[in-house]
């Protein structure tokens, strides 16, 4: 009963943070900060009472539209709200098995920003400065003060055991931006764009080696799946613009879950 709470109060606690991303989001679209003003109607622009911002219930309570227009709400708003709870409940046991509470509110934060890289992404085809570069200072930052960042054994960069730098993250982060970087130059940038090549370097510094792999490859393979059923299904062509940060953000998320899984198996059918 007592974790049933835990998971209760952590998935209120996600539900209210993807109602303030859905803020960031939409302010991001229109040019404004993010912590000034109260919440309004992108329709009518009056301003919302705290019963219209009860995170999915006011959604519902109202059928979908607002209250003083009856303007169509997106469904982009529950759905973030539902989908940072869900996240957030997910990190929660991921960390709470490893033991690791620095894990927990790390985890907490660039969740947060792979979220609003997907939706903007998603809608607008770009993956934002403002959002993508403090998530990359952070990671940069959690990894530079981690405990076991730097150990006495022999490493990458060392033969002896001793002091040294424990680069794995680096390493990952530099070797999939790299990556990204060849196919921006090799296609001209029809292929990926820039705001690929700072996303794959956030998810080396998050994931490291050997998940980093296991996130790209499922980006790929995701993202060739639904683009072959959406040109069977007529909605895109051949050379249709396709947004690829949401693929990279779904395999992060799902390396970050079942990497280690996917990985073992890999090895297994490999060796077989």
């Amino acid at each position: 009963m007592q974790q049933i709470l835990y998971f209760l109060i952590i998935f209120i606690f996600g539900l209210i943070v993807g109602s303030f991303l859905n803020c960031v989001i939409y302010r991001l679209e229109v040019g404004q900060g993010f912590f000034k003003g109260r919440s309004y109607c992108p329709h009518c622009k009056q301003t919302l009472s705290w019963l219209d911002l009860i995170p999915v219930l006011s959604f519902f309570a109202l059928r979908g539209r607002c209250r003083y227009c009856h303007q169509k709400i997106s469904w982009q708003y529950p759905l973030v709200e539902i989908v940072t709870g869900l996240l957030f409940i997910f990190i929660f046991l991921r960390s709470d098995i490893l033991g690791r509470s620095d894990l927990l509110i790390f985890w907490f934060a660039i969740i947060q920003f792979l979220i609003v890289i997907f939706v903007y992404d998603l809608k607008h085809y770009i993956i934002p400065d403002r959002v993508i570069y403090p998530a990359i200072g952070i990671a940069l930052v959690y990894n530079f003060l981690k405990s076991d960042f730097l150990v006495s054994t022999p490493g990458v960069f060392s033969s002896t055991p001793g002091v040294f730098w424990k680069s794995d993250f680096l390493i990952s982060a530099f070797g999939a931006a790299g990556f990204f970087l060849a196919i921006v130059i090799i296609s001209r940038g029809r292929w990926m764009g820039v705001g690929d090549i700072k996303l794959a370097f956030l998810m080396g510094l998050v994931l490291g080696w050997p998940n980093i792999f296991a996130a790209l490859f499922l980006a790929f393979l995701i993202g060739a799946i639904i683009g072959i059923g959406l040109i069977f299904l007529g909605k895109k062509t051949i050379k249709s613009e396709v947004p690829f940060g949401p693929f990279l953000v779904l395999g992060t998320f799902i390396a970050l879950f079942w990497g280690d899984i996917i990985i073992n198996w890999y090895i297994k059918f490999i060796i077989v």
